[in-house]
């Protein structure tokens, strides 16, 4: 297939990489020019553009599919908006226009604002807890729509991303910030970059139109267990907090996308997936 990786970076590169060992003709997005021409050394047709600019759908090449997995520069809800809003809309333009087979979103299982410990599937009501989740849940809104016009469109949430080169829940954990304390009970949930491609890659070829897919690991683990085994690992005692830190307590599963898309985890949970990222300390654990 001609596939179009939108937002080219550290996930899109990995996504882009087995595209093109499979066969497939990858071009690659980005905004900066420079880092745009990099995705060359890796097989991939590199394009510079400003997805969230007017008119920019028309600098896009007609593909046979896309996958969304741009990012946005900063917290800051105009950059959301920019991001997942204005830039899914070029690429849907762009993907009706040359009547693409199949479009996936990289969504994020922030939408998900639950503080309770409860469950969510792929068949729970998003529930946004702030300005920016709710963008989240309206750019889902916006690509599923698209399905209605023949396009197999999909979502696919991922959970909290780490692999080689982004393991800074370690250097969290290092500096305290992460820590023993008021609310460590709360749920984490994890997908190892190589799963998450995986889990997109899946998508592009076998989800239906309109599906909701979770990209997110067999094992949820609880705050306080992530705390105590990089501290075990690292060779020293687990930080504490007087103060919880807010946030989300929900745990997400993947079981049904797992068994739909048929993917096999190279990592069912964050343990294995740090094993390789934490060279244990002189008496760390293993």
């Amino acid at each position: 297939m001609r596939v179009l990786v939108a937002g080219c970076g550290w996930l899109g590169k990995e996504i882009a990489r087995r595209l093109v060992a499979r066969g497939d003709r990858v071009t690659g997005v980005r905004r900066d020019p420079g880092r745009a021409a990099s995705l060359a050394s890796i097989g991939v047709t590199p394009l510079a553009v400003d997805l969230a600019a007017a008119g920019s759908e028309r600098l896009l090449p007609d593909v046979d599919a896309v996958v969304a997995c741009q990012s946005a520069a900063s917290d800051a809800e105009g950059d959301y908006r920019s991001a997942y809003l204005a830039a899914n809309r070029a690429l849907l333009a762009a993907a009706e226009r040359a009547r693409a087979r199949a479009f996936v979103y990289t969504g994020s299982t922030g939408v998900f604002g639950q503080e309770d410990g409860s469950d969510v599937d792929e068949g729970s009501p998003p529930r946004p807890a702030s300005a920016n989740a709710r963008v989240l849940a309206e750019a889902e809104r916006l690509v599923l729509s698209a399905a209605g016009r023949g396009i197999r469109s999909s979502v696919v949430r991922l959970s909290g991303l780490y692999g080689p080169g982004r393991a800074g829940i370690v250097d969290r954990v290092r500096s305290g910030a992460l820590a023993l304390g008021p609310g460590d009970e709360a749920w984490m949930n994890f997908c190892h970059l190589e799963d998450a491609a995986a889990f997109v890659l899946a998508a592009l070829d076998r989800a239906g139109a309109g599906a909701i897919h979770h990209g997110s690991d067999a094992h949820p683990a609880r705050r306080r267990e992530v705390v105590e085994w990089i501290a075990a690992r690292l060779g020293t005692a687990p930080p504490r907090a007087e103060k919880g830190r807010p946030g989300p307590n929900r745990r997400v599963l993947s079981a049904a996308t797992r068994e739909a898309l048929g993917v096999a985890l190279a990592y069912p949970s964050f343990r294995e997936g740090l094993l390789a990222l934490v060279p244990p300390a002189a008496g760390g654990a293993r």
